[in-house]
């Protein structure tokens, strides 16, 4: 019989690479990790590791041993939610990953339905982009992640994970007050062809979405800021030190404070979606987030929050 503790921990270094990236994640030793998992090759009969470079990687059979560890911690997860669904009150922890512009316009009036609904619940959210808390889902570092998709640019997905779509929101083109921006979307993207742009950092799907947009449009954009922080971009925007592209969601109802124009159909507008392990789609306080985010969603998007135009 193997030993379940040691086989997450198996789990655990497929899914963060080292031995120190899981003693790290779950407080332990590297050399506590170490023997626990030379333990398991005991309990295994075979070998899990094998050393590359300075650090290991899993064997064929490590990979085995993984696949059905994934399956009875999916299992477990469901018995977690089948328990919680049998209980009158709604309580414990619930963690939440979301990205800025979600975090801002989505999650306070959601956390305001949680509260009032459910107030035994406990909420714990984290600002995270998609691209880091996705793998965070997988590891059970959160249970639900706010993600967003551009167009043509979809996330990596994990395994054993299921979607549900909250929102399309427009992106546009943010140009400084008296900026020369044609109507026309693709003509008002040339127009910026030799001005400085802000872009979220290179690696990232908005990044390569943004440079394919500007590609399509015929130039190289001359990308002198870099952040994720939109916030940021919105600045240098009103201050005329750059152009960006800017998704409703930075509005959240007000009115905005830089020129904007459209981006071209079928690249003007990103995916905000939620994403959680399908072991824990069932769980009732990972449902009832779904549904306070889903209410925040339809809110926002009756009250008309994108400008106009």
């Amino acid at each position: 019989m193997f030993d379940l503790h040691r086989l997450r921990l198996l789990r655990e270094l497929k899914h963060r690479g080292t031995l120190a990236a899981v003693a790290a994640a779950l407080s332990y030793s590297p050399s506590t990790v170490s023997q626990q998992l030379s333990q398991l090759e005991k309990e295994a009969g075979v070998r899990l590791l094998e050393p590359v470079g300075r650090g290991v990687r899993l064997t064929a059979q490590a990979e085995i041993l993984v696949a059905h560890t994934e399956a009875v911690l999916e299992r477990l997860e469901r018995a977690e939610a089948d328990i919680a669904a049998s209980l009158t009150e709604l309580t414990g922890t619930v963690r939440v990953a979301a990205f800025q512009t979600a975090a801002l316009a989505l999650v306070p009036p959601a956390l305001s339905v949680l509260r009032e609904a459910h107030p035994a619940l406990r909420v714990s959210v984290t600002q995270m982009e998609p691209e880091t808390a996705l793998p965070g889902l997988q590891t059970r570092d959160f249970d639900l992640v706010v993600a967003e998709e551009y167009p043509g640019n979809p996330n990596p997905r994990p395994a054993g994970v299921e979607e549900e779509d909250l929102l399309d929101d427009p992106v546009r083109l943010a140009v400084p007050d008296g900026a020369e921006a044609p109507a026309a979307p693709t003509a008002a993207l040339r127009a910026q062809a030799g001005r400085p742009w802000v872009l979220e950092p290179a690696g990232t799907a908005a990044r390569h979405w943004a440079m394919t947009l500007c590609r399509a449009a015929g130039f190289e954009p001359d990308v002198r800021f870099e952040t994720a922080d939109l916030l940021i971009h919105l600045r240098l925007v009103e201050r005329g030190h750059a152009v960006a592209l800017l998704p409703d969601l930075v509005w959240n109802g007000q009115d905005p404070t830089v020129a904007l124009r459209r981006l071209p159909r079928g690249q003007n507008a990103r995916r905000i979606f939620t994403v959680v392990r399908r072991g824990g789609s069932g769980h009732p306080a990972v449902r009832a987030c779904r549904r306070a985010l889903r209410q925040a969603a339809a809110t926002l998007t009756a009250s008309g929050y994108a400008p106009p135009g």
